[in-house]
């Protein structure tokens, strides 16, 4: 194929922004309570935000929203306003999602192991969403996406080596082997994000 045929990769439009930051988060709203509903855990920003909600009398969605305000200044300087206003949000909708699922959305029994895994997916696939238009849900995503895009380093690995340490962290607050499980579902989540999202693989959003 010449090079004139090579079709032109047209960018994505505000509705599909919109539809991607409102639908990924949904997702990951769902994830955040399977999560909850078995007493997990998860890294990055939402791993603290679970060790906030689980020790204080936050909601998820408060201190989610609270833990990200620093990291918005990072984002401006190095992915400009475009990215950070997603961002924001993200962060927004899903601080809102995740404490009105548990209203709409109830589990009179959830094995750990499945919420860990079937959590860990849908909230992977909802980061991937977030990812390809451009956006993010703050914290250590904003430090992971400089990182892939400086340095070719794998966002999914970067995340999971984070997203352990910071589930050690909460040998204080949860049960041994709610940590052990929580580390599956940390796993399945960035398994997703290291599959799916590579560096220079998808170029919708350019």
């Amino acid at each position: 194929m010449s090079t004139a045929e090579i079709p032109k990769v047209k960018k994505h439009t505000r509705l599909e922004d919109a539809q991607a930051v409102i639908l990924g988060t949904l997702i990951i709203a769902l994830g955040v309570n399977l999560f909850t509903h078995a007493g997990l855990l998860t890294g990055g920003s939402a791993g603290l935000a679970f060790l906030i909600q689980y020790s204080t009398s936050l909601t998820f969605g408060q201190a989610f929203f609270l833990i990200n305000i620093p990291f918005y200044l990072l984002a401006v300087i190095h992915f400009g306003w475009e990215f950070t206003i997603k961002t924001f949000l993200a962060v927004f909708c899903l601080s809102v999602f995740s404490d009105v699922t548990p209203m709409l959305v109830t589990f009179d029994q959830v094995n750990p192991i499945y919420a860990s895994v079937a959590g860990g997916f849908l909230m992977g696939v909802g980061f991937l969403m977030l990812f390809r238009h451009n956006a993010s849900l703050g914290g250590l995503n904003i430090l992971a996406r400089y990182l892939s895009e400086k340095y070719g380093i794998s966002m999914g690995k970067f995340q999971m080596i984070i997203d352990c340490m910071i589930v050690l962290l909460s040998v204080f607050v949860v049960d041994y082997t709610l940590i052990i499980i929580s580390f599956v579902g940390a796993i399945a989540l960035n398994m997703i994000i290291a599959v799916n999202h590579k560096p220079g693989r998808y170029m919708g959003n350019v």
